[in-house]
């Protein structure tokens, strides 16, 4: 990654932060036009080359995170927002910052468990969705966005801290 993306990627992963822990959500007018602009820059600053590794950081990202998001692990926002970062450092930081991304995912939900009374109930829920896997049943029927009893966690601060760690292991 070069130091360009920098200032863009800081502030887009802020303002994602703030939407999704307000409204659960991640909005398109944020993730879309930076998506673009990712694949503008590595275009105009390097070429074919560039736009190429532009899509290969987001195809990883929609690649990993998709498979999450079609096991019900995820929501679309934090797929498009992934995609989005992709775009901009590349496929090769993009796997470091989904490694530092589900460290701090799963830091970040074992204190929101233990700060929420919940944390037996999330280790019991990991349980049964081993023994799902075991038994070829992948998604629960109930984790779904209209229902309101599922406990879901924002995942746009793991992003943005896996993301900003990724930046400094190149």
């Amino acid at each position: 990654m070069h130091s360009f993306g920098w200032w863009p990627t800081l502030v887009v992963l802020s303002v994602a932060t703030f939407t999704d822990l307000r409204s659960r959500r991640i909005p398109n007018w944020l993730v879309f036009p930076y998506w673009l602009a990712g694949i503008v820059v590595q275009g105009v600053l390097f070429g074919w080359h560039g736009i190429g590794q532009s899509l290969a950081g987001a195809g990883v990202a929609i690649g990993i995170f998709g498979a999450l998001f079609l096991l019900g692990g995820m929501g679309a926002g934090d797929v498009k927002l992934c995609a989005a970062v992709g775009a901009w450092i590349g496929p090769v930081q993009m796997i470091f910052a989904l490694i530092f991304t589900a460290l701090a995912g799963g830091v970040i939900v074992m204190i929101w468990a233990a700060l929420g009374g919940f944390l037996l109930d999330l280790f019991k829920g990991t349980g049964d969705l081993m023994a799902g896997w075991k038994r070829g049943t992948f998604r629960d029927p109930e984790a779904t966005i209209e229902n309101p009893r599922r406990r879901k966690m924002p995942y746009a601060p793991a992003i943005a801290v896996g993301t900003l760690f990724s930046f400094f292991v190149r």
